[in-house]
């Protein structure tokens, strides 16, 4: 346990934590089903957006659970809490996520007590507008800043948190440049004016646009292959992190959020990578206007034969991928737009086998902390 790498802001692991890597070589098949099944439902019930459809498949795997249960250990294990958990879903589907209604009795009253100061600002805005003087009394309404969980949608409203989710749905439909808005920002530290020339990563910001803008055609400054075409600047501005909503993307070289910088990311196939650094790059695409690209140059790492170790294979469920340790060569894939951006993970180095020289991997563990990626 104590090789996990946890990012901070999530604290320490509980020394009584089921999961996968730690168990799953002293499981039966009937115990894997049981803990694989577990495990999904956990990943969906605690998302603060649940899909509809989600709903039935949580029922029906809790109905499983029960169901393996019962066959191997008999009826008399068969608590009522296990009763109980098959009204999960119908209570998500009355009330809304488990998120918003599952604390202990102290925190649901604190949410309680921000809701109610919202109305009741509501209420006071309502006043001033009826009585026609907004000029005075509206300092009050931003006397208390709101903290936690809740504080992320004073900033972001829910368009911009829901169309942000949609960009992960819609990768292959829809295609991101990167000066599309998000709900964050680029945080300090920061350097200006860095040189794009250093490591090929002129070739590739050239190769990207290209590839995203396929109407028109990008070349280094001095180049005449191409008439008409745009020749994009060569300098960047470099970020160390990046907030998107309430969650903060460090890099691998910076300590403090390195364990952070372990992202789950949707481009193609691969979706697990390490990010390198953040930046902001202005181009301009209809020759007037310069616009702000904000991206990411991640390094994605490599797949392997047996990815789904942990996984039941009939029904081609698993909830932690082991991938390689090492990572593809540098291309254009390298560069992402943050937009692409789901999630991070906890990374723990594994060994399937026991031997001395056996090869080490690396299990993935996603962090869903707003909604289901898979």
């Amino acid at each position: 346990m104590n090789e996990f790498q946890v990012p901070t802001d999530l604290g320490q692991i509980p020394g009584k934590i089921y999961c996968d890597e730690v168990l799953w070589k002293y499981l039966e098949e009937v115990d894997r089903k049981i803990l694989t099944y577990f495990v999904r439902i956990c990943h969906l019930f605690v998302n603060r957006i649940l899909e509809t459809k989600s709903l039935d498949k949580i029922y029906k795997k809790i109905v499983d659970i029960i169901t393996l249960i019962e066959k191997k250990y008999g009826r008399n294990v068969i608590i009522p809490n296990l009763h109980l958990s098959l009204h999960l879903s119908a209570c998500s589907h009355n009330f809304g996520p488990l998120y918003t209604f599952w604390c202990f009795s102290f925190e649901r009253m604190n949410g309680i007590l921000e809701l109610m100061r919202r109305l009741i600002n509501n209420n006071r805005i309502n006043e001033m507008i009826y009585t026609k003087n907004n000029s005075k009394g509206l300092e009050i309404l931003n006397t208390r800043q709101s903290v936690g969980s809740l504080s992320e949608m004073n900033q972001f409203g829910h368009d911009e948190i829901r169309r942000f989710w949609m960009y992960s749905r819609t990768i292959q439909e829809l295609t991101i440049s990167g000066k599309e808005p998000f709900p964050g920002e680029m945080l300090k530290p920061f350097s200006e004016n860095i040189p794009l020339s250093a490591d090929r990563i002129l070739d590739l910001m050239i190769a990207y646009y290209n590839d995203i803008y396929e109407n028109l055609k990008f070349r280094k400054p001095f180049e005449t292959d191409f008439l008409n075409s745009i020749i994009i600047l060569l300098k960047i501005n470099k970020y160390c992190r990046c907030r998107i909503g309430s969650k903060i993307f460090g890099l691998t070289f910076s300590p403090k959020y390195q364990k952070s910088s372990y992202i789950l990311a949707k481009f193609a196939s691969e979706d697990d990578s390490q990010i390198q650094f953040f930046f902001v790059h202005k181009i301009s695409t209809n020759r007037i206007n310069m616009e702000n690209h904000y991206l990411a140059y991640v390094c994605w790492y490599k797949k392997i034969k047996n990815q789904f170790y942990f996984g039941i294979n009939q029904e081609q469920m698993c909830n932690v991928e082991l991938w390689d340790t090492e990572f593809y060569p540098k291309s254009r894939d390298c560069i992402i737009p943050v937009h692409y951006i789901l999630g991070r993970f906890v990374l723990v180095k594994y060994k399937i086998s026991d031997r001395k020289n056996a090869k080490e991997y690396l299990a993935v563990n996603p962090i869903n902390r707003k909604y289901n990626l898979h």
